[in-house]
């Protein structure tokens, strides 16, 4: 399955709170299961960002309609990012003329 990485911000919303978000956590993977998916990671981070987030899904627009769902709460906003892990990598590669 595609992964991807979320960059994640705590919006003022998300911020005041906070203290809901192991709850909002648990939501999202159970949102993310529903739609083919999973989180694989989650990190606190210092920095830029507030979190990181790890994630499979079978395609980009199963990863895009999560996504979405989740900042259309107003909690956090987002950058995704698409991975490829080192196997996709090496075959990119050697791929290459």
């Amino acid at each position: 399955m595609p992964h991807y990485i979320g960059l994640l911000r705590y919006t003022p919303q998300g911020i005041a709170k906070v203290k809901e978000s192991p709850a909002r956590l648990d939501a999202a993977r159970k949102a993310a299961a529903s739609m083919g998916g999973k989180i694989t990671s989650w990190h606190l981070t210092m920095g830029h960002y507030d979190a990181v987030i790890l994630t499979e899904f079978p395609n980009d627009d199963a990863c895009a309609r999560f996504t979405l769902a989740v900042a259309a709460l107003g909690n956090m906003t987002t950058e995704t990012l698409k991975a490829f892990n080192e196997d996709e990598y090496r075959k990119i590669i050697a791929s290459l003329p």
